[in-house]
């Protein structure tokens, strides 16, 4: 699923490309300046997202992508718009720009989760505290850390228009992926809110899901799964394996179960969990029951040795 919106009350140099699992949200500017879009989708996506900005820009290029973060859904599109715009310039939040200049696939999110992101450059950096302008207007760099210890957002103080990533969705924010590593991310989160909160954005890009103006309601709605996250975080840590199984699920469509085990077996961040919030469990029982929770709520099918997404 994909589309474009160029309305609901955004700046008028702003195209936003709602994207389906795997990818994450596209942000387009385009006008008189500079284009540029922001995050750019899983790697399986590459085309469809060359195709959508080709769609908008014509015959001009694009000049400029900027990361949020650098998860794979919001980055594994940079490569193929590097090598359909060699021009391009490439600007990524700091805190991981040294494992991204060596491509340490190690330190960098991608192996541990299982994923795919073709490696990519970078020409310069997203400074929390900094401006930047993006389709003739300037926009706030801001530290969001939480989902992700590096993330930033972007404030368009104008308008009042944010781009949240992972930060804040209409119904919720993206997996605290620290917390499963052992560091303190809950708090984080809950000051981003107080962040987002103090902005007082009037309507909202999140990475995933459609533009939303009623903010109020989405952080309260946040500040409630995050207390119950806090009180209860081997749900969490249960929630995450899942995400990260359909995760995988949805980019391969079926896969034999011998593949499947092995895949599980191969993705260290599944090992990780399992050791750090359910102590004594088999890795593959924990798995194969929630493979099951999937397959009752018709997210999943186990048919003939395949597995297959629904």
């Amino acid at each position: 699923m994909s589309h474009a919106s160029a309305s609901a009350g955004l700046p008028a140099n702003v195209v936003v490309f709602e994207r389906g699992w795997l990818s994450s949200n596209n942000v387009l500017f385009v006008g008189d300046g500079e284009t540029a879009m922001v995050d750019t989708g899983y790697a399986t996506h590459a085309d469809q997202t060359l195709a959508l900005a080709e769609a908008v820009l014509g015959v001009r290029p694009l000049d400029r992508i900027l990361n949020t973060h650098l998860h794979s859904d919001h980055c594994g599109g940079n490569a193929a718009l590097q090598a359909r715009y060699p021009a391009v310039q490439t600007d990524i939040p700091p805190g991981e720009a040294d494992l991204v200049a060596r491509w340490d696939e190690q330190g960098l999110s991608f192996l541990a989760t299982g994923q795919s992101c073709p490696r990519f450059q970078f020409t310069g950096l997203l400074r929390p505290g900094t401006e930047l302008m993006l389709g003739g207007a300037p926009w706030q760099v801001h530290a969001a850390p939480g989902h992700d210890p590096h993330s930033i957002i972007l404030f368009d103080a104008a308008s009042r228009t944010m781009i949240s990533a992972d930060a804040l969705w209409e119904n919720g924010f993206g997996i605290t992926f620290p917390e499963l590593a052992g560091e303190p991310g809950f708090e984080d989160v809950a000051a981003t809110l107080d962040l987002i909160e103090a902005l007082k954005p009037l309507r909202v890009i999140p990475g995933h899901g459609a533009v939303f103006d009623d903010v109020d309601k989405a952080l309260a709605t946040a500040r409630r799964r995050l207390d119950g996250l806090q009180r209860d975080p081997v749900k969490h840590a249960r929630h995450a394996i899942k995400v990260l199984m359909k995760f995988k699920l949805l980019e391969v469509q079926s896969i034999t179960a011998e593949d499947w085990a092995f895949w599980l077996r191969s993705t260290p961040y599944l090992s990780v969990i399992c050791s750090r919030f359910f102590g004594d469990a088999e890795l593959e029982q924990l798995t194969d029951d929630i493979l099951g929770e999937l397959i009752a709520v018709r997210a999943a099918e186990f048919d003939s040795g395949v597995i297959r997404n629904l």
